[in-house]
């Protein structure tokens, strides 16, 4: 399970795991029945404390996306029905702000970074990168 951090964002290292998690689920690179990682090695991995990654996890299963099975580990959620579009709206919001924030801290124009963004998904559709 590929997931970044950035303590730049001003989003909560625990929020951001969260997010990204739904984010593979909605993509559909992992699936029902998957496991995750151990609180611990994804603590490792991600340099971070493990309470953080417990708390992400804590989140996670709140909203349904995974369940625990003790002794066993946290696997996906088989029940999950598809991520509702508010949710993967509010997910892209997210990163749109990451990248807004980035593109004014290096003076880049808003017309620049949406130029880039039509280029880029044009290229990204050329390659067979959407579904």
């Amino acid at each position: 399970m590929q997931i970044h951090i950035s303590s730049n964002d001003g989003v909560p290292i625990y929020i951001q795991i969260v997010n990204q998690v739904k984010h593979l689920v909605a993509s559909g690179r992992l699936l029902p029945g998957d496991e995750i990682p151990p609180i611990r090695a994804l603590a490792e991995q991600l340099v971070v404390n493990p309470n953080t990654v417990a708390r992400a996890y804590l989140e996670l299963e709140r909203a349904g996306a995974v369940i625990k099975r003790h002794g066993s580990g946290t696997y996906i959620s088989e029940a999950r029905a598809p991520m509702a579009q508010r949710e993967k709206l509010k997910i892209l919001a997210g990163r749109v702000d990451a990248l807004l924030a980035e593109a004014r801290h290096l003076d880049v124009d808003l017309a620049d970074v949406v130029k880039m963004l039509r280029e880029r998904d044009i290229l990204m559709e050329k390659e067979g990168g959407r579904k």
